[in-house]
């Protein structure tokens, strides 16, 4: 299959990182950290619910999570809106204007006078926030392919998944030490501080020849190619619906650890658990990748998530399981996390390399909306019990093997090569 431009679907990378001054560990570190502004924006969030409710009261305790859907749905949208014009104008600049963005609103969110405001204020700082995710997986398809992307790609999300070990921590020692309104203030300078390292030191790495114009029957083309490529479309899809199992987890998890068990100001400290978990599998699978191959690695973490689930799911048909019980389960199905989202991502991106930013965009958007509906979705039917919770996890991951069945054309874990 070849482009919109002739070449073959599955470009080489474009951008050569010997050529920059920039070391690799330095430029994983910074890719990281840009993805990072994304998770830091949800979970500091996480032990702040309570403080909100106490602020704007007469708000309905479930409407508290639109904090974390409105910055969601503002991230999913505008990221198709970057992914073309980082095509067109390059990888830094909507990347630096998305930053300003991010920093502005978070520093609005900080005054909201009410819900709605801070509604508006979170919503307005997720499109800033699609700039670090949309350009970060550009970039990184700009200089990987293959299981080297894929690797990459799983060192970045190994600190993107320890994100929510510090996150919920900041966040409740905020709370303890001031009031709510600082956590915003302090995303707005965290990221400040992320620009500045980005500005002098991250390269362009789209180069000016490769670049596509900014016109209707361009965009066309590029949204043309991706629909038409059977495994992009597929695993991109196959990602939106498992990462809907995240959300889920995220929009309950500070209920299910405060109000089911009871944790209170410990509860950063169970999530931070979890995400440690996330964070080292994330980091295996950097290792094994390269030995195993995405296609193996992640059909075979998508099967264990699913049966994860459902085994939980049975036991708390039966009543919430007991903390030990639910700590257990979860610490098995979490970590597959980083087993299975980046080598999705990869899969999926793998033969974009001539529209990146406009593929990385649209799998974004993707997962940003169908993960965040579906997050939603759960945290609305939660009525207190886990049950909830874990028969989202396996129908999820359920919907996304079936994706990977058609991206596959009925086979599973591919080639030594794949």
């Amino acid at each position: 299959m070849t482009g919109p431009t002739g070449q073959p679907a599955a470009a080489p990378p474009r951008y050569d990182l010997a050529q920059s001054k920039v070391a690799r560990p330095e430029f994983i570190a910074l890719l990281a950290m840009l993805m990072a502004l994304n998770a830091l924006a949800i979970d500091i969030m996480l032990p702040a619910f309570p403080n909100f409710l106490a602020d704007y009261p007469g708000t309905p305790e479930n409407r508290v999570q639109f904090v974390l859907t409105a910055y969601l749905v503002g991230f999913g949208l505008a990221q198709l809106i970057f992914g073309p014009v980082s095509d067109r104008f390059g990888r830094r600049a909507p990347l630096f204007i998305g930053m300003a963005v991010y920093i502005v609103f978070a520093i609005v969110g900080a005054f909201a006078p009410s819900l709605e405001w801070l509604l508006l204020a979170r919503f307005l700082q997720g499109t800033g926030a699609a700039a670090t995710r949309t350009i970060s997986l550009a970039v990184v398809r700009d200089t990987h392919s293959g299981r080297a992307m894929a690797s990459t790609m799983s060192l970045i999300f190994m600190v993107f998944m320890a994100v929510p070990v510090f996150a919920p921590m900041i966040g409740q020692g905020i709370i303890l030490v001031t009031t709510w309104h600082w956590i915003f203030l302090f995303m707005g300078l965290f990221c400040m501080a992320i620009l500045a390292w980005a500005y002098t030191r991250m390269p362009e790495t789209l180069p000016v020849a490769d670049r596509r114009p900014l016109s209707f029957q361009s965009v066309r083309e590029a949204f043309q190619f991706i629909f038409a490529s059977r495994q992009s479309l597929m695993y991109g899809l196959a990602t939106a619906f498992f990462f809907g199992s995240l959300f889920s987890f995220l929009n309950v998890a500070q209920p299910i650890y405060v109000d089911i068990y009871g944790l209170g100001p410990l509860f950063p400290f169970a999530f931070a658990s979890v995400a440690l978990l996330m964070a080292a599998s994330s980091f295996a699978n950097s290792r094994l990748v390269l030995r195993f191959g995405q296609r193996r690695m992640a059909h075979g973490g998508l099967i264990a998530f699913f049966l994860l689930g459902a085994i939980h799911a049975a036991i708390a048909l039966f009543g919430n399981p007991p903390f030990w019980l639910f700590m257990l389960l979860v610490g098995l199905t979490m970590p597959l996390f980083g087993v299975i989202g980046s080598n999705l991502n990869s899969l999926a991106m793998e033969p974009m390399g001539k529209i990146a930013g406009t593929a990385s965009s649209v799998f974004g958007f993707g997962q940003s909306t169908i993960g965040s509906l579906i997050g939603a979705i759960v945290g609305q039917l939660y009525s207190g019990q886990v049950v909830t919770l874990m028969l989202g996890f396996s129908t999820v991951a359920a919907i996304a093997l079936v994706c990977v069945f058609v991206a596959e054309g009925g086979k599973l874990f591919g080639t030594v090569e794949g």
